[in-house]
């Protein structure tokens, strides 16, 4: 059966699938890492832009591990998982100081890569130097659960097991890329998530799921996600047209990126007038004398829905008259340095709307 299987979707690779991607066939391998860790927790529709990109300001991975820190982070700026960009800048010199700038050919020197989990090694193991590794991803769960009728949660240590070997068990050894490949583009395009295109598919005859009207209750999984909510309130200090503005440090969402002045709470409170001047007294010292309170600006809550997050965020913009003690050291920029700063996704759309009105 896996003979047949494996035919039959190199066969539908061959003669109908279109799917057209920038990286797709690419034998590059910093080109490969480059598309996957961009891809990680990523839609190909919104990543794809942000490969161009990084492929035009960094050609080579030397080029990327002497870009500076900022400027990678501003490209990536609106793709989340912030994590990433750090992993590839770290990755990137290390293979400039200990490969000489030549990406490792092999799968146990991938894998020892920092960023590079067994997909991405896979991917780029098979698809660069034509290795046999299989890519295991949620396009090949669905794909190998639905054709076989597989039942085992695919985030259970049984499932992960019987799902890895099944995978590898099905490689084409002598076209192991363009099978990873296809795989990959047939759970994208036929083996929809949701409403598949049993129609069109190839394995229907030979799908267990289809033959049992069980397509749509598979694959299964065990774990839900919990998400929590988050309330922030940024507030935006201006002093002669310089504005106030942190980098985010810590093991928490935005990493390394820039914001205002954060207070997060359990509960937005009512804002007012009374109400931030108590706040900015009781956080930051700040009296009444120091501030511009005809200027105090209050804006409408923005909201950004992360993976494992809600964030719920309000803008509160206090014009200074003069830089109070606690702010004197802090980082105060034009809005031109702004420009330049990398942001959250969220804290961007208030820049690029809210902002522009002040």
């Amino acid at each position: 059966m896996a003979k047949q299987f494996t035919d039959l979707l190199l066969a539908w690779d061959k003669d109908q699938n279109d799917r057209v991607m920038p990286w797709k066939g690419e034998k590059n391998p910093y080109k490969i890492w480059l598309s996957e860790i961009i891809l990680q927790q990523t839609r190909v529709e919104q990543g794809w832009a942000y490969y161009e990109k990084f492929i035009h300001h960094f050609p080579t991975i030397v080029d990327l591990a002497k870009a500076k820190e900022e400027k990678v982070f501003k490209l990536w700026e609106g793709l989340g998982y912030y994590n990433r960009c750090r992993n590839l800048l770290f990755t990137a010199k290390w293979i400039v100081q200990h490969f000489k700038g030549v990406f490792p050919s092999t799968y146990e020197d991938l894998i020892a890569l920092k960023g590079i989990g067994p997909y991405t090694a896979s991917a780029i193991a098979s698809f660069a130097f034509n290795l046999p590794h299989a890519v295991v991803d949620g396009n090949v769960y669905r794909v190998l659960a639905r054709f076989y009728g597989i039942e085992t949660p695919t985030d259970s240590k049984e499932g992960l097991l019987q799902f890895n070997e099944l995978a590898h068990h099905n490689l084409s050894k002598k076209y192991p890329g363009q099978y990873n490949q296809a795989i990959m583009d047939f759970g994208a395009t036929i083996c929809k998530p949701a409403l598949p295109n049993c129609n069109d598919c190839v394995l229907q005859n030979k799908c267990v799921a289809f033959s049992l009207n069980k397509v749509n209750q598979l694959p299964v999984k065990i774990k839900s996600i919990q998400k929590k909510k988050r309330n922030f309130d940024f507030y935006c200090f201006e002093y002669q047209q310089s504005w106030f503005i942190q980098k985010r440090t810590g093991k928490d969402i935005w990493q390394d990126l820039h914001q205002f002045y954060l207070i997060e709470q359990d509960g937005f409170l009512p804002l007012s007038e009374d109400s931030i001047m108590h706040v900015l007294k009781t956080q930051l010292t700040i009296s009444a004398k120091a501030i511009d309170q005809s200027g105090i600006r209050i804006f409408s809550p923005y909201k950004q829905q992360l993976t494992h997050q809600t964030i719920q965020a309000r803008f509160i913009v206090v014009p200074l008259k003069t830089i109070p003690a606690k702010l004197s050291k802090a980082n105060w920029v034009s809005v031109k340095q702004l420009q330049k700063l990398a942001f959250p996704k969220l804290l961007n759309e208030f820049l690029q709307s809210d902002f522009q009105k002040i």
